[in-house]
């Protein structure tokens, strides 16, 4: 009995991690909604009050352009969401610091790989 117990809950944890990856991996709107927490952003990058204002206008820039993304159809997304990302560093590179811009690029870009959009 505990045999079939744990090979009934093995067999539902792998079909929950497959059905996991296969909403991940799918195109759906939800992954192109960009709500970053300025605050914390702030604070990771240890932005000035000045850096503060620049950094949310390009941050509000760029998740408009991904929530106009998430409109567009499926095979112009990869070279939109690519134009997006590089508008949103051009902009933030002549806000940040160096080393502000460096973690600023990292965070985001475990940003788009958790929402499965770098490729």
């Amino acid at each position: 009995m505990k045999r079939l117990f744990l090979t009934v809950m093995v067999m539902m944890t792998m079909t929950m991690a497959f059905a996991d990856n296969e909403e991940k991996n799918s195109n759906n709107s939800s992954a192109y909604e960009m709500h970053i927490n300025m605050h914390s952003l702030g604070k990771a990058l240890n932005l000035s009050s000045d850096q503060y204002g620049f950094v949310e206008d390009a941050l509000n820039i760029f998740s408009e352009d991904m929530m106009s993304i998430a409109a567009a159809e499926g095979s112009d997304r990869l070279s939109m969401v690519y134009n997006a990302v590089s508008k949103n560093l051009s902009l933030s590179r002549g806000i940040l610091t160096r080393a502000q811009y460096r973690k600023y690029v990292m965070l985001l870009n475990l940003t788009l790989n958790n929402r499965g959009l770098n490729k």
